[in-house]
């Protein structure tokens, strides 16, 4: 309501008012087939852009054969307490390993919700497609940003990364909320792994080797986890050789990764493993099972 009365009379902006909530989907394409200009910048509520934001992702759009460009994500709140640091760390991962690898080769899998451009033009083509998704005969109320996504490389558009367009976003700063959030981004990316892999083939090598990867370490990793607690119930005896592999394989990481940011506060990040082995991959565990 305040942002309503804030900007209700400024004839910069056009609001849209639904009549009922019908889910950020249909919300965007509403505002899709409202807008005229070339390029559509979507935006999450909880989001602060910087002010140069806009000026450097449409560089990269002047390519048309570029649908969308996406920035870089880090967590307005990251001081509240350790979850949010270390949300803000997997943040600056997901976008500069990921993302940018992805990146290299035309094709980031998911342009995050909360600053992702696109092209109108390309947008046009697939609102139909993206609207009248179903999954298991229901709409789909989920997922919108990967989907989206997929679809745009599915048209042969290729998918950018701009480090240098930053925004804000509030992040969860409670485990609750948090795990109730990957939960939703678990079940999106099972269900988009299978279309993305029909996408493969046309695409850069290394494609497949990040897509198999994303999706085979983590049940390495659980199945690490499972023989070390098996061998320590049948046998009596502490499965070392799995804890110092896990050990050294997170300690590797962000030792390189505090190096290429030159910021000693990702060798924290090590205490995300506690985290992704014992809430995550049952977590994960539990979307695949429910999905």
């Amino acid at each position: 309501r305040p942002v309503h009365e804030t900007f209700a009379r400024d004839p910069r902006f056009d609001i849209i008012l639904l009549p009922q909530n019908v889910g950020k989907r249909k919300a965007q394409i509403a505002a899709i087939r409202r807008s005229h200009g070339d390029m559509v910048l979507n935006v999450d509520s909880d989001t602060i852009l910087a002010p140069d934001v806009i000026t450097k992702l449409v560089p990269k759009m002047q390519d048309p054969a570029v649908g969308a460009a996406m920035g870089q994500l880090t967590a307005s709140n990251r001081s509240d307490s350790l979850l949010t640091r270390l949300i803000d760390m997997e943040y600056w991962l997901a976008c500069n390993e990921e993302r940018a690898a992805q990146a290299r080769f035309g094709a980031v899998m998911c342009c995050c919700g909360p600053c992702a451009m696109y092209r109108r033009s390309a947008l046009v083509l697939l609102l139909d497609q993206y609207e009248s998704q179903y999954f298991r005969g229901k709409p789909s109320d989920f997922g919108e940003d990967r989907h989206l996504t997929i679809l745009m490389l599915k048209a042969g558009f290729r998918t950018e990364y701009v480090p240098s367009a930053i925004a804000a976003t509030v992040v969860p700063n409670r485990l609750g909320p948090y795990l109730r959030q990957q939960l939703r981004w678990a079940r999106s990316t099972f269900r988009d792994t299978l279309l993305g892999l029909r996408l493969l083939p046309g695409l850069n090598r290394f494609l497949t080797l990040d897509v198999v990867g994303q999706n085979l370490g983590p049940l390495l990793l659980a199945l690490s986890v499972l023989t070390g607690l098996a061998q320590l119930a049948l046998t009596g005896t502490v499965p070392w050789w799995t804890a110092l592999m896990i050990v050294a394989m997170t300690m590797i990481r962000c030792s390189v990764v505090a190096f290429r940011a030159r910021q000693l506060r990702f060798l924290g990040f090590s205490l995300h493993t506690f985290v992704n082995i014992f809430l995550l991959l049952p977590l994960k565990a539990y979307a695949l099972c429910t999905l």
